[in-house]
């Protein structure tokens, strides 16, 4: 299995642009897909640089429904004709975040609700052997606090996102395990053990952004909280890659307590996994 970073908050290569949000490409036994998009074109010409054809892709996951992650799918519909769309039931309702006394909208493009190409999915669906998605993570250990910035809008009233939009994928190779999150706003620790509830077994590899910091503020997450978080995640055997809305202040002090089972993966980096 191949994965490769289309778009991340930072780069590895003057070449390659970056900009704040996700797509990561993937490549396995059966399928290329694309989880996540980013906010807007740049997948599409970093991938033309990367030697990544956009029209091969037959799967496409939107992690959740925010416009870094999923606002360039009228330009992926655009330019590939096949692929299945798999968002989760919830994600083209109103989200917004806060910025100072603003509500900004931040959600997807609600014209493409009812595009054909799109399953809408539930708590849980196995799309064949390799893949899974799931969500419904209700756990709530170790939430991030910068949560608390993100609503969602109900008639007129603007309420807490609970993030029921957010799903993850589970990825099976070769008999290991790797989960791929998006930003994790239910929480790393938490969709960890849900993944493991599901396939009965310890996950071997994590990529995912864990919500760390506030964009709007460039605000972390106190050095108590990251030191549990780290804690935590080191218990397992599990390997991690991280990006995106981690940080990487926040990232400096979990790669220091857990060292190498700790990672950071940059748009035009490559991992791959036997």
């Amino acid at each position: 299995m191949i994965i490769k970073a289309l778009v991340e908050n930072t780069s590895t290569s003057k070449e390659l642009k970056s900009i704040h949000g996700l797509s990561l490409y993937i490549e396995t036994q059966k399928h290329k897909i694309l989880f996540d998009l980013g906010p807007g074109k740049l997948f599409l010409e970093n991938a033309q640089k990367m030697n990544i054809n956009i029209e091969d892709i037959d799967i496409v996951i939107i992690s959740h429904g925010h416009n870094d992650h999923g606002g360039a799918l009228k330009a992926f519909l655009k330019n590939n004709q096949k692929a299945k769309i798999y968002i989760k039931d919830t994600a083209f309702e109103d989200y917004y975040m806060r910025l100072l006394c603003f509500k900004i909208y931040v959600g997807l493009d609600q014209g493409l609700h009812n595009n054909n190409r799109i399953i809408l999915t539930k708590d849980y669906l196995k799309i064949d052997e390799e893949l899974e998605l799931f969500s419904n993570v209700t756990e709530q250990k170790l939430l991030p606090s910068a949560n608390n910035k993100l609503y969602k809008k109900s008639g007129k009233r603007y309420i807490m996102d609970t993030f029921d939009h957010e799903q993850s994928l589970i990825l099976r190779q070769n008999n290991t395990y790797t989960l791929i999150a998006g930003c994790a706003h239910n929480g790393i620790v938490n969709i960890l053990n849900k993944a493991e509830d599901i396939i009965g077994m310890e996950i071997n590899k994590v990529i995912s952004g864990f919500h760390l910091f506030q964009l709007s503020l460039d605000k972390a997450e106190n050095m108590d909280y990251l030191h549990e978080l780290a804690k935590a995640l080191k218990s397992r055997r599990s390997i991690y890659y991280t990006c995106h809305c981690t940080g990487k202040k926040q990232y400096d002090v979990l790669h220091k307590d857990m060292g190498d089972q700790m990672n950071y993966i940059s748009t035009g980096m490559t991992i791959e996994f036997v």
